[in-house]
């Protein structure tokens, strides 16, 4: 395992050297998961070698171009792609089979909600490449559900400094509770979308 670590330092060394365009980048491709990627960027505003508000809005964007990216796959190539590569970017087919159900039962606002839920925050990009969503739409929920995620981990590495390797530990009082919000919220417009379509309203 010595040589999964010594990529992990590799990456996260040239992450810093790029900065904020390392952090884009880094969340672009994600060879690493990009809450690594955050909180490492949260421990370079510890050091000083870049701001807050700067990781952030930086990994806000590579949040999104990574979405952009599979949205675009969905789009172009369709789920034939995705069933041959995607073990190769960590999707399942049975991750990819509940994403499209929920698209196609539930429609676009799937794409903001599902942003909390563990796996599906990338999931769930294809249905909606696939589907040729509106692109605008897609944009818009997807920047509105990465913003409060880059600021959770980078304020996180931010804070635990040199410790920011142990961000899964730490991370986890936070983030439970965040996917527990965000089921809430996915049950709240599952239900409103059934009774729209039975003509009821909450």
């Amino acid at each position: 395992m010595d040589w999964i670590h010594k990529l992990l330092d590799d990456v996260l060394l040239w992450v810093e050297s790029l900065g904020y365009f390392g952090i884009v980048i880094g969340l672009a491709i994600e060879v690493i998961p990009s809450e690594i990627v955050l909180a490492y960027g949260g421990y370079l505003v510890f050091q000083g070698k870049i701001t807050f508000l700067g990781a952030v809005i930086f990994g806000t964007i590579g949040a999104v171009i990574q979405q952009w990216i599979l949205y675009a796959i969905g789009r172009y190539a369709g789920r034939p792609f995705f069933d041959k590569y995607g073990k190769y970017i960590k999707l399942k087919q049975k991750h990819l089979d509940t994403s499209e159900r929920w698209f196609k039962q539930y429609g676009a606002g799937i794409v903001f909600t599902a942003r909390f839920v563990p796996v599906m925050r990338q999931a769930i990009s294809i249905p909606a490449g696939i589907a040729r969503m509106n692109f605008g739409l897609f944009t818009l929920l997807t920047l509105i559900a990465s913003i409060p995620w880059s600021i959770l981990f980078v304020y996180l590495g931010r804070t635990l400094g040199d410790q920011w390797e142990n961000i899964d530990e730490k991370a986890a009082p936070y983030v439970q509770p965040a996917i527990l919000i965000a089921i809430g919220l996915l049950v709240v417009y599952v239900l409103f979308k059934v009774l729209r379509k039975r003509g009821k309203t909450l």
